[in-house]
């Protein structure tokens, strides 16, 4: 669905760099000003360090003189509006109205009544109006919207920063139309294999026999139970190689296996099985 931001009468610099920032992080690149403060605005060095790297936005936003030209081919239209007007358009909060306008609580409706629903055609386009930062949008333009959205904020103090208040729509918009995928900081690990987990527990039991831990004559169950201790840990190729560094690092500072039995470590008993 063709989707535009229209800011109107725009008059800090700055808060049009942030709102091409907060439109290319959710995704979206058409932005129209109508009769900003700045005829230049677009290329102010405020305007271009606020946008932090969503220059792309800008290169492709249009500045307009009037409501009308920024509207063309828009169908549906959203004003942003903190304060209700008595006359107008209905006041919704962004995700209500949204579910609504995409046929999604109709469905959620046929699903729990098991009843016929027939939602309203879907528009091919949407517009999301912002007014002045003093002002806010003059009434003439929201009457002329379909809904005024209000992002519900404590009513003891709503005001939102222009930038803040298209990033909010912008991110609810996105969701509604299906939202992206979190990105995972870091690539998944890749599992070591079962035989290069063998190779290490083979390469522990050595160690462990060394340092005078496993006595090999009466092993019990010390090395099935480490066995399933590190299957636990889905170890990685590093992980073996890290395990594998603390063995040969135990057998390096091993007590002398030339020593008498007396002067050995005593083995530590293994811990008794329920039944």
């Amino acid at each position: 669905m063709k989707t535009r931001f229209i800011l109107i009468n725009t008059s800090h610099a700055g808060n049009v760099g942030a709102t091409a920032r907060a439109m290319k992080t959710m995704g979206f690149d058409d932005l129209v000003l109508v009769a900003p403060r700045w005829a230049n605005v677009l290329r102010r060095e405020e305007t271009i360090q606020r946008a932090s790297g969503a220059l792309d936005v800008l290169n492709n936003a249009r500045i307009v003189e009037t409501l009308d030209e920024a509207l063309d081919g828009m169908a549906h239209l959203c004003a942003t509006a903190m304060t209700p007007r008595d006359f107008g358009p209905p006041t919704r909060a962004p995700r209500a109205h949204f579910a609504e306008l995409l046929g999604q609580s109709e469905a959620l409706l046929k699903q729990e009544l098991d009843t016929p629903v027939h939602p309203a055609q879907k528009p091919d386009s949407v517009a999301f109006l912002f007014g002045s930062e003093r002002f806010g949008m003059q009434n003439e333009d929201v009457y002329r919207c379909h809904v005024a959205l209000s992002i519900p904020t404590d009513p003891k103090f709503g005001s939102l920063n222009l930038g803040a208040a298209v990033q909010l729509i912008a991110y609810d918009w996105r969701e509604a139309l299906g939202g992206f995928g979190v990105q995972a900081a870091i690539e998944e690990p890749r599992l070591a294999d079962a035989a290069a987990v063998s190779g290490m527990l083979k390469h522990w039991e050595e160690a462990l026999v060394d340092i005078g831990f496993l006595d090999p004559a009466s092993p019990k169950k010390l090395m099935p139970r480490l066995n399933q201790l590190f299957n636990r840990a889905q170890l990685s190729p590093e992980e073996i190689h890290i395990l594998r560094g603390v063995a040969k690092a135990m057998m390096r500072h091993a007590p002398d296996k030339t020593l008498p039995a007396a002067d050995k470590l005593p083995a530590p008993a293994d811990t008794p099985t329920r039944a």
